[in-house]
């Protein structure tokens, strides 16, 4: 377990480094802490002069820093409430860029985790084409027994990842608990949660069977949409450290150049990204949480194609019935309803005017309603919905940040895309769809029949929970019939402690005689 004092000076490093590159200098003075201003003077002094962007200063700092604070940028870049809209829109630009760790490294995870050498689990292992702060990837090929040849996309963990990841997120609580015991606005904020969230993402990645799991989980549910897929995983050449998966070929979301000149619909391919991701979060509970551009193809059909499901996000019952009136709620420009849905899911304190947040929301929604991406500025709403939180003491929660930040990147591909893009109209067929299905009268049919089910498997258990209560009662009968009777050694212990005196001892003694006593009952 790592030390404080071990902590402490990580994180001085860390903000040595940081304040170098310009990055403390440009948080926005309104997200400092209280008192923090003589700290900041001394990072402007000693940061480094230079005419690099401020993203590219920024994913220097977070490279040298190593995997976990580049994870920790990426997953930072969800939060413009903590770190400013700017900041976190050069943090989404990082995207997980790291230097590739050696083939032959490579190759030896692989001889690893497969008792074999890697030209035994691969006809061919090409160099990495791509390395993030977690994993790498190679492109390799498969031979059938027929002799077909296969080409394969081979994801390989970074040596050592877990151990640092350790170390680091040590540091990143001790700056969290710092930050929620110095402010109120970090308690808000709920600091310590967020760094759980991160902790709890990074140790899903760090087992890419279980991005594996995923990943079919994902393609299950989305078997039958003509717009969207994704690749199949080779199961036979899939550990804990390496994940083999379907090629895909296809080109970057992100190259419009290439997409128009193969003839793709650029709006068209803006619409199938966003229903996508608002029909895996609704109808399924369980959707893709990190589809930045370059994890996301179109292929020679024209379907979307995601990879890399390290991060995947989801959704209960509950969370996705709010989410839909919610959405449904600013589509439609029912305020009202909007706030009295917040209020129902324990979003906003109770404490406070229900008719006030709906002016509050009607504030946001208004602005944007009906209006195209490119006349929208989200710093302004992002801005606004910040300001929001804070007067109506909205705390964060946990189990939407990666659906808020998401619901933030996904905006921003469609709009790429298509900057006349309505994301109201575009949305309304799904969010609608979802709504009619689960809240109208088919929805209350089957919440209906899921009562009556639940109703019938409790009465099913009823003859055994009499049955059990009867057991019980003659257990304590028996037991208590010709007083309560403790073991030899229990009685001796007792009879020590009062000898002595020692209140303590004896109630202590009688608690453990009582645990006992209720061990032989039940």
């Amino acid at each position: 377990m790592a030390s404080p004092l071990g902590d402490y000076l990580r994180l001085a490093r860390a903000g040595f480094v940081l304040a170098r590159e310009g990055v403390a200098s440009r948080i926005d003075p309104g997200m400092r802490p209280p008192g923090s201003e003589p700290l900041f003077s001394v990072a402007r002094l000693i940061e480094r002069r230079g005419p690099a962007s401020s993203a590219a200063r920024l994913g220097a700092a977070l490279s040298r820093l190593g995997p976990s604070y580049v994870k920790l940028g990426q997953f930072l870049a969800t939060r413009p409430d903590v770190v400013g809209a700017q900041m976190a829109r050069d943090l989404e630009l990082l995207q997980d860029r790291m230097p590739p760790f050696p083939q032959e490294v490579a190759e030896a995870t692989i001889a690893r985790n497969f008792d074999r050498p890697a030209s035994a689990v691969y006809a061919r292992l090409g160099p990495p084409l791509a390395a993030a702060s977690i994993a790498q990837v190679h492109q390799g090929e498969v031979v059938d027994p027929d002799g077909t040849v296969h080409r394969v996309a081979v994801k390989v963990l970074r040596p050592d990842v877990q151990r640092r990841f350790r170390i680091d997120l040590s540091s990143f609580y001790r700056a969290a608990r710092l930050g929620e015991s110095v402010t109120p606005e970090g308690r808000r904020l709920r600091l310590v949660a967020v760094v759980d969230t991160l902790a709890r993402s990074v140790t899903m990645e760090m087992d890419l069977r279980l991005e594996a799991a995923a990943l079919s989980e994902l393609a299950q549910n989305t078997g039958e949409d003509d717009e969207f897929r994704v690749p199949a995983v080779d199961w036979d050449r899939t550990g804990r450290e390496v994940l083999t998966t379907e090629w895909i070929d296809g080109i970057k979301l992100n190259d419009l150049d290439a997409l128009r000149a193969a003839g793709h619909d650029l709006p068209r391919l803006g619409r199938i990204v966003m229903q996508s991701f608002l029909r895996h979060a609704l109808r399924d509970g369980f959707f893709h949480a990190d589809m930045h551009p370059g994890n996301l193809f179109v292929d020679a059909d024209g379907r979307l194609v995601a990879v890399d499901f390290g991060i995947m996000g989801r959704l209960g019952p509950k969370e996705r019935r709010f989410l839909a009136e919610i959405l449904f709620g600013f589509i439609t420009r029912d305020w009202l309803r909007t706030a009295q849905v917040h209020f129902e899911a324990g979003y906003v304190p109770p404490h406070h005017s229900v008719e006030d947040f709906a002016q509050a929301i009607r504030a946001i929604g208004e602005p944007i309603h009906s209006r195209r991406a490119d006349q929208i500025s989200m710093a302004k709403l992002l801005t606004l919905l910040f300001e929001v939180t804070a007067l109506f003491d909205m705390k964060t929660r946990p189990e939407l940040l990666l659906l808020q930040k998401t619901m933030v990147v996904v905006e921003g591909v469609a709009r790429n895309l298509d900057p006349q893009l309505d994301m109201w109209k575009t949305a309304e067929p799904v969010v609608r769809t979802w709504i009619e299905r689960n809240l109208g009268p088919a929805g209350r049919i089957e919440e209906a029949a899921a009562g009556v089910g639940a109703l019938g498997r409790s009465l099913q258990a009823l003859p055994e929970l009499i049955a059990q209560g009867q057991r019980i009662a003659a257990q304590l009968d028996l037991a208590t019939r010709d007083g309560l009777a403790l073991s030899p050694e229990t009685t001796e212990a007792i009879g020590r402690a009062e000898g002595r005196g020692n209140r303590w001892m004896t109630i202590g003694l009688w608690v453990i005689a009582g645990l006992l006593a209720g061990h032989l009952l039940f």
